[in-house]
């Protein structure tokens, strides 16, 4: 099917691309098509000799080839761009000077701060006031490790049983709870507590079966468990690829109860309750950088638990993306004066800080301190580098890396490795954070570890390419060129894929001499039906892949046709939840009562 799709978008795309200019950012020409010189490359030549090469690159390397990388090559991965590309990005020119390198001052090995010390005001306080303190601040457009060791808390711990909770109520007489025990009320409820353990102790068991079946049980439900089977319980629904309001909502409501029944919880624990309130919508605001810090004062203040890195980390996280730098700064400052090391995921939140403020500078300087300091680079590493870079308005940098990348793969670090889920790049991540510590001390096991890290561009290195394109670009070939490489490296398309490639016809179609032509919507279309006839992993219908379904084809072929695919979708689409299929309705509205919706 992978086959069929890529060929049929390589053979369609034969016409003039025509691209459509963006304000504040002027896209610049690939690499591999140039569309402003009299004679163009031929697209199917150029394909053909690139998947030639892959190819013999994958089937015919010396396998004599060392496969260890050394520190310094890791280092020249960016420092190549100091001399061929500028470090400045336009937009930031309106910036002081100092703005641009608010993370790093003096030497990083004299000293575990990365802030300047000579900055009284980044003290973090408790009391901290979101919209006050960053008002000065450039909003910009764009799962942490928990630990397992519990910390102190003023609840008194004789108070906490580590075996089952009886089933009957402690506080009853003897006489009382044997009558109790023939309660057909107290019956339903042991039955409900059987059928809750069942459904938490199944691996397979989505988390909105989990809270069906703890909110069968008496209130609070925490109270009818074992120690054990609540940390499993909050263990469970900590474990999610995309955080969601549903999430957050059933995550905090178990906070609730435990908070009810008087029950201490962990700082891992806080932790999740931390993430979920700051990172449960896609873009985040002042609204939940307040939420995040009122429940992180709690568990400081009211509960008496100090605050981990993992903890500092999500704070960081969260006031980046909300564009509230003067409070990230604050947070570092806090970690500093707590002597908090930092983790792997300190030091790619610093880089992924950079490229939000536009700093490709900040970027490579991030990149380095981290190699410095003895992190393992991967793939995950890379992707943050090349994000980044985009982000900064370094479209060529970014491109080189990922060329880099791939020579640095095939040359040292060995054969093809199969796409990962979500789990294992997370379970990944912190095996290579906890190695980091423990071998920081012993060189040579360390680099023995890294030669074995995989550098291959995955599954998130198209994506982050082929979302720059459908948004800047609208370069249709290079994003079948791109398509083709994954096919090369065995990467699956996911649906991640297809929702791009959709908004993108919904962005560039419909208009003369666009290369978003109403046959390769249909071509895409069919291979989206041909995947899900097939039951393809990681390919459903889902909110967003439907909404661009259809507005993809209002746009490039009118309302008529977009009705009918709307129907076809209607026919082949499990609603699991009665709200997304409403949610669907609501963006819709302007495509199916006769406009064509926003773009």
């Amino acid at each position: 099917m992978e086959n069929t799709f890529i060929d049929a978008l390589m053979r369609a795309c034969s016409c003039r691309q025509q691209t459509r200019s963006t304000p504040n950012r002027t896209p610049s020409p690939s690499p591999a098509f140039t569309y402003h010189r009299t004679r163009r490359r031929n697209f199917q030549i150029y394909a053909k000799r690139a998947r030639n090469a892959l190819h013999t690159r994958f089937y015919t390397q010396d396998q004599s080839a060392s496969p260890s990388v050394s520190k310094r090559e890791y280092m020249q991965l960016l420092d190549y761009y100091r001399e061929t590309h500028d470090t400045i990005c336009p937009s930031a020119g309106s910036r002081p000077p100092a703005a641009a390198q608010p993370l790093f001052h003096g030497e990083h090995k004299k000293s575990n701060s990365i802030l300047d010390p000579s900055r009284s005001d980044n003290v973090l306080r408790l009391d901290y006031d979101v919209t006050k303190a960053d008002e000065f601040d450039t909003r910009q457009h764009s799962s942490s490790d928990s630990t397992s060791h519990r910390s102190e808390s003023p609840w008194d711990p004789n108070s906490i049983q580590d075996q089952d909770v009886p089933l009957v109520d402690a506080s009853l007489s003897e006489h009382e709870q044997t009558s109790e025990q023939f309660n057909p009320e107290m019956a339903e409820q042991s039955q409900a507590i059987v059928q809750f353990l069942h459904i938490l102790e199944d691996r397979i068991s989505s988390h909105q079966q989990i809270y069906e079946a703890y909110k069968r049980l008496p209130s609070p439900g925490v109270r009818r468990l074992s120690d054990d089977s609540r940390r499993l319980l909050f263990h469970r629904l900590s474990v999610i690829e995309n955080k969601s309001k549903q999430a957050m909502l059933r995550y905090l409501r178990l906070v609730d109860d435990m908070k009810e029944a008087s029950i201490p919880l962990s700082r891992s624990e806080w932790n999740t309750a931390i993430a979920y309130a700051g990172r449960c919508f896609v873009r985040v605001d002042a609204p939940q950088v307040e939420s995040a810090l009122r429940i992180w004062k709690e568990m400081e203040q009211q509960t008496g638990i100090k605050s981990g890195r993992v903890t500092f980390n999500i704070l960081f996280d969260i006031a980046t993306k909300a564009g509230k730098y003067v409070l990230a700064e604050m947070v570092l400052k806090e970690m500093d004066a707590r002597a908090l090391q930092y983790s792997r995921f300190s030091y790619v939140g610093f880089i992924y800080y950079h490229g939000l403020r536009g700093d490709g500078a900040g970027v490579r300087k991030a990149y380095k301190i981290l190699v410095e300091a003895g992190q393992i680079v991967d793939t995950v590493v890379m992707n943050c580098v090349i994000a980044s870079l985009i982000r900064a308005g370094e479209m060529p940098a970014a491109e080189q890396v990922y060329e880099r990348m791939k020579r640095l793969f095939h040359a040292k670090t060995g054969e093809y490795v199969p796409s990962r889920d979500w789990r294992y790049s997370r379970d990944l991540g912190r095996i290579l954070d906890r190695a980091s510590r423990s071998m920081r001390h012993q060189p040579k096991r360390l680099q023995q570890l890294q030669a074995k890290q995989c550098l291959a561009p995955d599954a998130r290195t198209f994506s982050i390419f082929i979302d720059y394109h459908v948004h800047f670009t609208g370069e249709l070939r290079r994003i079948t060129f791109l398509l083709a490489e994954m096919q090369e490296f065995r990467i699956p398309i996911q649906g991640r894929i297809f929702i791009k490639l959709f908004r993108g016809f919904a962005r560039h179609g419909g208009v003369r001499y666009t290369s978003w032509t109403t046959q390769r919507l249909e071509a895409v279309w069919t291979s989206l039906l041909t995947a899900l006839d097939d039951r393809v992993e990681g390919i459903q219908l889902l909110k967003w892949i439907v909404v661009w379904v259809v507005r993809a084809f209002a746009r490039c072929c009118g309302r008529a046709r977009a009705l009918h695919v709307w129907e076809e979708i209607r026919d082949r689409w499990e609603v699991v939840d009665n709200n997304e299929k409403g949610a669907v309705e609501h963006l819709l509205r302007d495509v199916l009562a006769g406009g064509q919706g926003p773009p």
